[in-house]
């Protein structure tokens, strides 16, 4: 369970979300872990009977992203994609996001950074919406939990990679 020392999750300026996570992982890892779809579908969103059943990356500066989380159980999919607008693997990306079915009003403008000293990676992920109102709709939506999930399944993850390399030396 994520714990507030691993997580912050605070409003910055008048329409962003400023997100922090560490993870005891070098960045290329943890940036691949984010661009890689067969790594995505293993910790992006996949909790309480949710799979990321579709996960197309055509990363590039003006290729896109498609997602699809299916919950077989209860029959619904949830779907998302946006454009990348910006790539410096393993520093840096800038993308677009937008619901299928909004739940939040417009386009939110996302902006990963991924910055590595003594084998851990301080992710910054800030998120820019187009109005106070949507923000605040996405912080009262409980993301910060599912989001908080989701990075503690990737810290697993990621964990075993940096197991698997330093036994396989």
């Amino acid at each position: 369970m994520t714990s507030p020392e691993t997580l912050t999750v605070s409003r910055h300026g008048e329409t962003e979300i400023l997100i922090t996570r560490v993870f005891e992982a070098p960045r290329h890892l943890v940036f691949d872990a984010h661009t890689k779809p067969d790594l995505l579908k293993r910790w992006l969103g996949v909790r309480n009977g949710w799979t990321l059943a579709v996960c197309e990356i055509d990363l590039r500066v003006g290729g896109a992203y498609r997602y699809v989380w299916r919950n077989e159980a209860k029959g619904i999919d949830m779907g998302a994609g946006g454009i990348y607008r910006e790539i410096v693997p393993p520093e840096r990306l800038v993308c677009t996001e937008r619901f299928d079915d909004p739940w939040y009003s417009g386009e939110a403008l996302s902006t990963t950074v991924f910055n590595e000293q003594a084998g851990q990676t301080t992710l910054t992920l800030t998120v820019r919406y187009e109005s106070t109102d949507a923000r605040e709709t996405v912080l009262k939506s409980g993301m910060e939990r599912g989001l908080g999930e989701s990075y503690d399944v990737l810290a697993e993850l990621l964990a075993t990679a940096v197991q698997s390399s330093v036994t396989s030396r």
